[in-house]
């Protein structure tokens, strides 16, 4: 274990917000939500053991998981609609990232909607970067087929 002096507080400060998105982006608004307030209440209640971990956010991303895999995850949990405030978007990207697996559609959501690098997103998913490329690169391929978007090579 690695030994840190970042408190809980500026913990949740720092890493609270990407856990948050990161469930959410697996698990949809209300599951992920739920999820994420689990995962840094368990953090809370062990932050002794959890902040001196190599990737506390990795570890709690995982917790978040497994409270996530709890709830019986619906279909269609991706809006059809933008909501009111939010930018139009393509009515059929929902179901095509809902098509997708999951690491793939987390990837996804994290790096072209949510703007992380690679290496951000790869850390609290404790995977390789290579792997989330691999993920991400399949995921748009399966985007791109179903939106029926060609890229124009020229």
């Amino acid at each position: 274990m690695v030994s840190t002096d970042v408190t809980y507080e500026e913990f949740v400060r720092r890493d609270g917000p990407r856990l948050r998105a990161a469930l959410v982006a697996a698990y949809g608004a209300d599951v992920g939500a739920d999820a994420a307030a689990e995962a840094m209440a368990y953090g809370f209640e062990h932050w002794e053991r959890v902040g001196a971990m190599a990737n506390p956010a990795g570890y709690l991303y995982r917790a978040g998981q497994s409270e996530a895999r709890r709830h019986f995850r619906p279909v269609g949990y991706l809006p059809v609609r933008a909501a009111h405030g939010c930018p139009d978007f393509e009515p059929e990207l929902a179901p095509a990232l809902e098509a997708l697996t999951e690491p793939q559609r987390v990837g996804v959501v994290l790096v072209h909607a949510l703007g992380w690098t690679l290496r951000e997103a790869a850390e609290v998913l404790e995977v390789d970067v290579s792997t989330l490329r691999t993920h991400i690169a399949r995921a748009m391929t399966k985007l791109r087929a179903a939106l029926e978007v060609t890229i124009d090579a020229r």
